[in-house]
């Protein structure tokens, strides 16, 4: 998946589409009332109605879900695929990548179709904090503490934190002020309420219905957001710290999927692709810091697609939290303009398993109505990893 020219054989997306983003807390957020595996329906009917792509000839469904635990197991990428509607001879999977789950969903679905595997795809991903919390799968069982790390993996890196305290150590080390990450933070909340005042998001939200009314629109952006009442929250990962709730992205509800093909099928469907994944890029990095993995991560997808950083005309990088943005503006040298011109996950929130998606369905159809050729997107993820995908408009 490189800078290959276009061929019958490349990986096209044909459509994209995301549920809004609801806060992910127990009777506040909007999707509080609504089943993982339910929610995950709607995007992916979605995306084959808008393209009327019979869903018997879908190969395979790729869906990214972190805390695959609870009503978020057993495969929910199957269940998900099932519960649409989509004939029982198709079948699903569910991967994680932590919070790449999904963009690691879209890039292996490329790969099965460039390689021949599948020729139709369907990859997005799911997640409903309110109802399946962080951490969820982390307890004791019969007595035993279930660490995910194990004691070889403790001997190794003895001083493995969580990914607040990550953010603190990155704000450390580029030497990020509490005001420069309030700014920030406050600029995400404001691009994220004036594109959908302006109604950019219309084309990539699918309406779900709940007990509550329809929902179209992404709950956790605050309009009046100022970077005086962002200096009041405490700062609780590191004394002294600067990293608060306000500057972290929020802990959300939310799925999308993308339809996925190979560029001739395509053309025999009638089908005028979005874009093709051009290049893409998965690198490990260290898990103590454990969120810079997005700047290795871009030099590298940007290497193999044979492009610079002024051939991008628009970036999408996880806001995760507000330094792993500001870290990677500092490295790359971004025009910062044209990174998350809709908001990120500070104002949109972060439904962890389905962010990947999230942000290639807003990054397409932002390229798609602008007129941009390239996009790069790319995420943080626990463990110290990040995904880095370049989209071509078509």
């Amino acid at each position: 998946m490189s800078n290959s020219g276009f061929s019958g054989r490349d990986a096209v997306i044909v459509a994209a589409r995301r549920t809004a983003v609801g806060i992910g807390k127990p009777e506040r957020g909007v999707f509080s009332g609504v089943h993982p595996v339910d929610l995950s329906t709607h995007p992916i009917r979605a995306v084959l109605a808008d393209t009327g792509v019979d869903p018997a000839l879908v190969d395979d469904v790729l869906w990214g879900c972190v805390s695959q635990v609870g009503e978020q197991s057993f495969n929910v990428g199957r269940n998900a695929a099932l519960a649409a509607g989509l004939p029982e001879h198709v079948p699903g999977m569910t991967i994680d990548r932590q919070c790449g789950s999904s963009q690691q969903a879209i890039q292996s679905a490329a790969a099965a179709i460039i390689a021949g595997h599948a020729d139709i795809v369907v990859a997005g991903g799911v997640e409903v904090m309110s109802r399946v919390p962080m951490f969820s799968s982390v307890g004791s069982v019969n007595g035993i503490e279930q660490d995910p790390y194990g004691p070889l993996m403790h001997e190794r890196f003895p001083d493995l934190g969580n990914q607040g305290v990550g953010a603190e150590l990155i704000a450390r080390k580029w030497g990020l002020t509490r005001t420069q990450l309030d700014e920030f933070s406050v600029r995400s909340h404001q691009k994220a309420a004036a594109a959908t005042a302006a109604g950019l998001f219309a084309d990539e939200i699918v309406p779900v219905t709940t007990a509550a009314g329809v929902v179209t629109t992404d709950q956790g952006i605050r309009a009046d957001s100022t970077v005086e009442r962002l200096a009041t929250l405490p700062a609780p990962f590191l004394e002294g710290g600067v990293v608060t709730a306000g500057s972290a992205s929020q802990i959300s509800d939310g799925a999308a999927a993308v339809l996925m093909m190979m560029s001739a099928r395509a053309a025999e469907l009638g089908l005028a692709p979005i874009a093709r994944v051009h290049s893409v890029a998965v690198v490990g990095s260290d898990p103590i810091l454990m969120l810079t993995g997005p700047i290795p991560a871009t030099a590298k997808v940007l290497a193999r697609a044979g492009l610079g950083l002024a051939d991008i005309g628009a970036f999408e990088v996880n806001e995760a939290f507000a330094p792993v943005v500001l870290a990677w503006l500092a490295e790359t040298g971004a025009d910062p303009d044209l990174v998350n011109p809709r908001g990120g996950a500070i104002a949109l929130g972060h439904p962890l398993g389905g962010s990947g998606a999230r942000l290639t369905t807003t990054l397409l159809h932002h390229m798609r109505q602008n007129g941009i050729r390239y996009g790069l997107q790319t995420m943080c993820e626990g463990g110290g990893m990040a995904n880095a995908t370049v989209y071509e408009l078509l």
